[in-house]
């Protein structure tokens, strides 16, 4: 149960540059989902999030998913789930492994008292994700195909703007499909509504020039 974690390391040493924050977390609130599942401290009814066992959890971030889990019907949906939970939770998985020491700053070559950006440290938790990408797990493949990182064969992975939920790689199960595909149309959503936004942005900025 660390998909979130494998899929933050994942970004942070395999993608060329990070993805969006924004896109980042959205990945990530559905990743906690799929290892909510696993745990079976939540079963899917149709594409509502009903509570089930309440386990103990190890992992910080997970077990504070879980608590916030709402808890009376009408139950959240996945899609409303990814938003709420989403919201800036990239920054929290990143805050807490660098509290726990996972994270460490790139030297730069020929400076060697300059640092660059925060990178995985070379721990068992950087070779656990690292075994499970090079392994092509489905999940994490999934959730890193959505934000855009590339392939391991080098290979850029197609834009998710042209991308639909169907595309995504198979999974092990129905429960999880439906988080990936919700994953990914929100991911979609998020994408139209930054084209919104760029265009309205243009047209203020003519306006403002007089055109």
């Amino acid at each position: 149960m660390t998909t979130p974690r494998d899929l933050m390391i994942t970004a942070m040493d395999v993608a060329p540059s990070p993805p969006a924050a924004g896109d980042l977390s959205l990945a990530l609130a559905g990743a906690e989902l799929v290892d909510l599942l696993a745990a079976e401290a939540i079963r899917l009814d149709d594409d509502r999030i009903v509570p089930a066992l309440r386990p103990a959890l190890a992992d910080r971030l997970l077990d504070q998913a879980a608590t916030s889990l709402t808890r009376e019907p009408p139950y959240e949906s996945v899609a409303d789930w990814l938003w709420r939970r989403g919201s800036g939770l990239a920054s929290a998985y990143l805050a807490s492994l660098e509290a726990d020491g996972q994270l460490t700053r790139r030297r730069r070559r020929g400076l060697p008292f300059r640092t660059g950006r925060m990178v995985p440290a070379d721990s068992p938790v950087r070779r656990r994700a690292a075994d499970r990408w090079a392994s092509h797990e489905p999940v994490l493949t999934a959730l890193a195909t959505a934000v855009g990182i590339p392939g391991r064969d080098g290979g850029d992975t197609e834009d998710k703007g042209d991308k639909g939920p169907e595309e995504a790689p198979g999974t092990t199960d129905d429960a999880t499909e439906t988080v990936i595909v919700a994953v990914n149309e929100a991911l979609l959503e998020l994408e139209a509504v930054r084209q919104r936004r760029s265009i309205e942005q243009a047209a203020f900025d003519n306006v403002w020039r007089g055109y």
